[in-house]
C-alpha cells in the first residue's frame, strides 16, 4: 500500500521568521541570551549570558560602528580619511567591519600577544595592522601602542580612542535594549571591563528601566583600573595598564579579579556544558556570574554579557600544551572568592572581590 509523503513547510515559508540583511551593518546586534546553569553543579542556580559572539566581529562590533558613525556625523573623519586605533583584536573587528560599511581604510596598532587569526583576518578584511615590538615601561602595551597611533595620524584621518571615547559608551544601547526586551527584568548585571565602555553604557539604559539594578565588574589580576598594581598580563579583552576614562566607577556594586588558570576552568566547563564558550572576558564573567546566582535568592535575575566567542583562543585558553606551560590546568576554583575590604589592601594574585569600589586616581583613593 502506497503511503503518502510527508508534508513538509515550503522553504519560502520556513525563511519568513529569519532575518534578511542587505548590508554587513545590519547582521549586527540581536544577539541572543541563552540560561547557564551553575558552573559547580551544587543547585539550580544559574544566569542568562548574552552571546556577543553571535555578533560578526564580537561585541565590540556595535560601538565600532557608532564611533565611526558620529565621527562622520561631527566632521571628524574626513571623506577618504583612515580609522586609526589601538586595539588588541576585538575593537579591531568591529572597525574593519565598519571600514567596509562606511568606506574607508583602517589601521590598527597591535602588539605581539594578538592570536595570529585575529592579525591574518584583519588584514583579509582589508584593514592594515601594525605590530608594535616594545611595551612603554610604565604604561605597557597599551600605552606604547597609543602612542604609535598619534604617530599615524594625519589630517582628516580619525582615532576611535576607546578608552576615552564616550562614543564608546554610548554605542552599547542596543545591547542593553536588547537585554530589557529579551529578559523582562534584570537584577544584577555582570560584565568584564577594559575600556570601561560596556559596563557603563550596558548598566546606564538598564538603569532608566530597573533603577534597583546591580553592576558587578570582572577584572584581570594585574590590573589597573580598580586600584592594583600594573603587572604582564596573560589574559587579553579585560584589564589595563592604563586608567580609561570610560569606567564609570560610581556605577558598580562591587569587583571582582580573576586570575587566568580560573578564567580558562570557566572557558572549558561551558564550552563542554553548554557549547557556548568564548575567550578570557567570557570565562572571568561565567565564574563570576555563577557565583553572584548561587547566592542570590532564587527570583535574583542575573544577566552577563559575553563579549566573544571561543574560536581566536584556540592555541591558549583551548590548547592544552599552552595552559600547562603557563600552569593554567589547577583545577577548578576555590567555591568563593577572597575578600579585600579596600582596593589596595593587599595585591590579588587569584579570584578576589572588592565590594569598595573608587577611582585610583581621585583624592583619598588609597586611604
Amino acid at each position: 500500500m502506497l503511503t503518502a509523503p510527508p508534508t513538509r513547510t515550503r522553504p519560502a515559508r520556513m525563511l519568513v521568521s529569519a532575518p534578511r540583511c542587505h548590508t554587513p551593518e545590519s547582521v549586527v546586534g540581536n544577539t541572543p541570551v541563552l540560561w547557564i546553569d551553575d558552573l559547580t553543579r551544587r543547585g539550580t542556580a544559574g544566569f542568562w549570558a548574552k552571546l556577543e559572539g553571535a555578533n560578526p566581529g564580537g561585541m565590540k562590533d556595535r560601538p565600532a560602528l557608532h564611533m565611526v558613525r558620529e565621527a562622520l556625523r561631527r566632521g571628524e573623519l574626513a571623506p577618504g580619511g583612515a580609522i586609526v586605533e589601538s586595539t588588541s583584536g576585538t575593537l579591531g573587528l568591529g572597525l574593519a567591519l565598519a571600514g567596509i560599511v562606511f568606506g574607508h581604510p583602517v589601521t590598527l596598532v597591535t602588539d605581539p600577544g594578538m592570536e595570529p587569526i585575529v592579525h591574518k583576518m584583519l588584514e583579509a578584511h582589508g584593514a592594515r595592522v601594525e605590530v608594535v615590538t616594545q611595551p612603554h615601561p610604565e604604561g605597557g602595551w597599551q600605552q606604547a601602542r597609543r602612542d604609535r597611533v598619534a604617530e599615524l595620524l594625519v589630517p582628516g584621518s580619525y582615532n576611535p580612542d576607546q578608552y576615552h571615547n564616550p562614543d564608546n559608551v554610548a554605542g552599547y544601547e542596543s545591547l542593553a535594549l536588547e537585554l530589557a526586551a529579551q529578559l523582562g527584568r534584570v537584577d544584577v548585571l555582570v560584565c568584564s571591563v577594559g575600556t570601561g565602555g560596556h559596563s557603563a553604557g550596558v548598566s546606564r539604559v538598564l538603569r532608566e528601566f530597573f533603577p534597583h539594578l546591580r553592576l558587578v565588574g570582572v577584572d584581570t589580576v594585574g590590573s589597573t583600573i580598580f586600584g592594583q598594581p600594573a603587572r604582564p598580563r596573560l589574559m587579553r579583552g579585560l584589564g589595563s595598564s592604563i586608567y580609561p576614562r570610560n569606567v564609570d566607577y560610581t556605577a558598580f556594586d562591587e569587583v571582582h579579579w580573576v586570575g587566568p588558570a580560573e578564567a580558562v576552568w570557566a572557558c572549558r566547563a561551558l564550552a563542554s556544558r553548554h557549547h557556548a564558550s568564548g575567550g578570557w572576558s567570557v570565562g572571568a564573567v561565567a565564574l563570576v556570574a555563577s557565583w553572584v546566582a548561587r547566592n542570590e535568592d532564587a527570583d535574583v535575575r542575573v544577566a552577563a554579557v559575553f563579549p566573544d566567542g571561543p574560536a581566536r583562543y584556540f592555541d591558549t585558553v583551548y590548547n592544552d600544551a599552552y595552559c600547562a606551560a603557563n600552569g593554567l590546568l589547577t583545577g577548578a576554583p576555590p567555591d568563593a572568592p577572597d575578600v579585600l575590604s579596600a582596593p589596595g589592601d593587599a595585591e590579588v594574585t587569584r579570584w578576589t572581590v572588592c565590594r569598595r569600589v573608587v577611582d585610583p586616581l581621585s583624592p583619598g583613593a588609597s586611604s
